[in-house]
C-alpha cells in the first residue's frame, strides 16, 4: 500500500524568553510514513512532541524545516483539506451555536446541502454517543466529555479518507471511551486511514495496527504493534500455561530444561521457555502427570514496559 502521509526531517524550533532569546527545539529530524486503511497510534510523553507534530500537519503552526505530504499532496496545498478531518486535544467553538447548528456550520463549509447536512448531522451526533436531548444545546453549557464528542462529529462531517485525533478520548468516562473506541474501529472497517495521538495506552494496544514513538522530538521507535511487543532475537521466549496438575509435579522434570521457570497457578502452572524447541517437552511432561495444555504464546512486553524502556 502507498504511504498516505509521508514526513521527512520535520523540525520545529521556538523561540522563548523574553530579553534574552533562545531556541528550543520541539520536534527534531522527524522522518515517518504511514500507510492507509489503517489506525496508526502517535505515542510520547509531555512535550515530546506530538501535538507540535499535528498541528505541523494541520497547517496551524509552520515547520523550521523539512517537508510533509498528505495524500500525495504538500500539506501547503489547501485543496487536501476538503479529503481530512481532525479533531484537537481541546477542541474549542462558537459558544453560543448549539451542536446542532455547529454541525450544519461545518457541513455548510464542506459543501455539503442543506438536506445532506441535516442527515449527516443527526448520524453523526448519534454516532458519536451525544443524547438527541443536548443537540439543540449551546456548547457553552457543555461538559468537557460533550465537548469532545462534538469535536470528533464534527472531524467526520465530510467524510474524510484520513482523520487526525488529538487525544480523542480526553474527558471521556469509562462508557464513553468504549463508545469512541467502537467507532474508530468502524471507520478503519469502512477504509478510512485514523492518526491517533493518545496517553491511554490500553486504547493504542486495543485499536492499533503501527506505532511510533517520539522522545524529545525524535522518533525512538516505529513498526507494526505487535512486533514491537514481541520480544526479539536469542532471547525471544514463550509461555506454556496448564491446568488439572500442580506445580509440584512438574518441578523435576521442568528444572532439566535449560532457562526454563515454573510458577504455580490456583488451576494449574504456567511454565516459560526461551527455545521454542523445548515446547514438545513440555507437553509431554504436561501429559504424563495428568495436566492439560490451555495455552502457549510468545512473551510480550506490556506497551508500557516498551513505552517507558523508550522514555530513557
Amino acid at each position: 500500500m502507498n504511504s498516505i502521509i509521508e514526513i521527512e526531517n520535520l523540525t520545529k524550533d521556538y523561540e522563548i524568553g523574553f530579553w534574552k532569546k533562545k531556541k528550543v527545539r520541539a520536534l527534531d529530524n522527524l522522518t515517518l510514513n504511514v500507510e492507509g486503511g489503517q489506525i496508526f497510534g502517535f505515542l510520547g510523553g509531555n512535550g515530546a512532541g506530538k501535538t507540535t507534530t499535528i498541528k505541523i500537519l494541520m497547517s496551524l503552526i509552520f515547520p523550521s524545516a523539512g517537508n510533509a505530504r498528505i495524500l500525495g499532496y504538500d500539506i501547503s496545498d489547501v485543496k487536501m483539506r476538503q479529503r481530512i478531518g481532525y479533531c484537537p486535544e481541546n477542541p474549542y467553538f462558537y459558544d453560543y451555536l448549539t451542536a446542532r447548528e455547529l454541525m450544519m456550520y461545518f457541513g455548510e463549509l464542506f459543501g455539503l446541502d442543506k438536506a445532506k447536512s441535516k442527515q449527516k448531522t443527526e448520524e453523526l451526533l448519534t454516532k458519536v454517543g451525544l443524547e438527541e436531548a443536548s443537540w439543540n444545546k449551546q456548547l457553552r453549557k457543555f461538559s468537557k466529555g460533550m465537548l469532545q464528542r462534538t469535536g470528533l462529529a464534527q472531524s467526520l462531517i465530510n467524510d474524510p479518507e484520513i482523520v487526525f485525533l488529538d487525544e480523542p478520548m480526553s474527558g471521556l468516562d469509562p462508557i464513553g471511551r468504549r463508545e469512541i473506541r467502537e467507532l474508530i474501529a468502524d471507520l478503519r472497517k469502512n477504509g478510512t486511514t485514523i492518526f491517533m495521538s493518545t496517553h491511554i495506552l490500553s486504547d493504542i494496544e486495543a485499536l492499533c495496527d503501527n506505532v511510533a514513538i517520539l522522545r524529545k522530538g525524535k522518533l525512538a521507535a516505529a513498526g507494526k504493534l505487535d512486533d514491537l511487543l514481541t520480544s526479539q532475537g536469542e532471547n525471544q521466549s514463550f509461555e506454556i500455561n496448564v491446568k488439572g496438575v500442580s506445580a509440584e509435579n512438574l518441578q523435576n522434570a521442568v528444572s532439566k530444561i535449560a532457562g526454563s521457570s515454573l510458577t504455580a497457578k490456583p488451576s494449574g502452572a504456567t511454565i516459560q521457555i526461551i527455545d521454542e524447541n523445548d515446547v514438545d517437552k513440555v507437553l509431554q511432561t504436561v501429559k504424563k502427570a495428568g495436566g492439560k495444555l490451555v495455552s502457549i504464546q510468545p512473551v510480550k512486553q506490556s506497551l508500557e514496559e516498551l513505552f517507558v524502556e523508550k522514555e530513557k
